[in-house]
């Protein structure tokens, strides 16, 4: 599968070959299964991952095993593994997880074709917009729109709310075009301290600020021949979108610390959650800059724009969880379907996901319904919390900020992981609204 997904393997039938054969081999991630006998604690497979952490520290690693366990999960994580993919694995969620781990920037992953969702068996037509999921015709006259504009060169800006799948269309575009044989490199500028900007975009060389005790490839250089997507581009600081304004009108760069101007070979694509026209009449957007991005516009629907495609992405999260958390009898009731597509979804794809992923979890039963829906998503009256009647939309919001916050116990990351938001996005509601 992964020869076929356009990648070279090694495979390694003895632990003991395993370290000689990295060195050797210099791959770019190891999968890892954690029982090579009879035995089925994992301790065989983590004294082995812990001996490829000591050789080979910056090594992506993704653990494999049949017999998971969250205690063993966060054992390896804490070992230094990046991932943990559970036996019996979905082709698709497993290739997912491989072009996480080499977009990811801490590796030069640009000499190797990274799989896209359509990218499984013999047979399969391996289209990039295969795991674009929805029979809406707001999705489907976006996706038209995409494929018209990925052979072309031309910049792309997508808008949406937070949790639409902005980045998914943006890898779709790049698995269809022209430099589909390059890397795919995404970086949240939201997530970037102003600081660490040109580094963290440019690279630096040794010495260039304290700490930068060794040179490093900033995201253009790791983009080569493929594709940046620049995420939550509306966060950007002025000054930063300055630095970058000149790099996209020269299309080249400087390295914090090297007088040397490098070329740049990259197509951009960028995203955001933010009125970015609104944002330049009140001046903290840069005109000039929202022109150099925004050749081809995208715009993703939120989810209550487009309820005819509840229903087929919760199934699709469904049957990820089935084989996920083994549960194959797992089904949706009538009454659960229904219940679904009365829902807005302030979070989106991402809220519903989590719902379901939440539900196939906890449910006892294995027709889940209504009420253990509802349960998953903060009690019974969640249905008419999503849409009162007598409340503005902005009313509704600050509600469940709040509710979640609090059940939460304020801590940032699980009430943006429930919310369906990144942690920047909670972060501005919470500027926001002052909460």
């Amino acid at each position: 599968m992964l020869k076929r997904a356009g990648h070279t393997v090694h495979c390694i039938h003895r632990p003991q070959e395993a370290l000689p054969t990295v060195s050797d081999f210099g791959p770019d991630l190891v999968l890892l299964d954690l029982n090579f006998t009879v035995e089925t604690t994992g301790r065989a497979g983590m004294k082995l991952l812990g001996e490829l952490m000591a050789a080979h520290p910056d090594l992506p690693v993704i653990q494999m095993t049949g017999w998971a366990t969250v205690q063993l999960a966060v054992e390896g994580m804490k070992a230094g593994a990046r991932d943990f993919i559970a036996k019996p694995w979905d082709n698709r969620e497993l290739l997912n997880a491989i072009q996480q781990q080499l977009k990811d920037g801490r590796r030069s992953a640009g000499k190797m074709n990274i799989p896209k969702p359509g990218d499984l068996g013999p047979g399969d037509a391996a289209d990039p917009f295969a795991g674009i999921i929805g029979d809406s015709v707001p999705l489907a006259d976006l996706v038209k729109q995409a494929r018209r504009v990925a052979g072309t060169q031309a910049s792309v800006l997508i808008t949406g709310e937070s949790g639409t799948g902005k980045e998914l269309i943006a890898e779709a575009i790049h698995g269809a075009s022209h430099r589909s044989e390059g890397p795919f490199v995404a970086v949240n500028l939201g997530g970037v301290p102003e600081g660490l900007f040109e580094s963290e975009l440019f690279g630096h060389k040794a010495g260039a600020f304290t700490d930068a005790r060794a040179d490093r490839k900033g995201r253009f250089e790791l983009a080569a021949g493929g594709t940046l997507f620049l995420d939550e581009i509306g966060d950007l600081a002025p000054a930063a979108q300055v630095k970058l304004l000149r790099v996209l009108q020269e299309r080249q760069y400087e390295r914090l610390g090297e007088s040397q101007s490098r070329p740049t070979d990259v197509r951009i694509i960028s995203a955001t959650s933010r009125n970015l026209p609104s944002m330049v009449a009140a001046g903290t957007f840069r005109e000039d800059l929202l022109y150099r991005i925004n050749l081809i516009h995208l715009h993703l629907p939120p989810l209550r724009e487009r309820p005819g495609d509840i229903l087929p992405l919760a199934n699709h999260f469904l049957d990820s969880a089935r084989r996920r958390y083994d549960r194959p009898k797992l089904e949706l009731s009538k009454e659960a379907q229904s219940w679904l597509r009365r829902q807005t979804f302030p979070g989106n794809i991402r809220q519903l996901q989590n719902l379901i992923e939440r539900t196939a979890i906890l449910s006892p039963e294995e027709n889940i319904s209504a009420e253990q829906l509802q349960r998953q998503s903060g009690g019974p009256g969640v249905a008419s919390n999503f849409a009162p009647s007598g409340i503005t939309l902005e009313q509704m919001e600050i509600k469940m900020i709040r509710t979640a916050l609090a059940r939460n116990d304020g801590e940032i990351t699980a009430t943006a992981r429930e919310l369906g938001l990144t942690r920047a996005a909670l972060y501005r509601r919470i500027e926001k609204y002052n909460l």
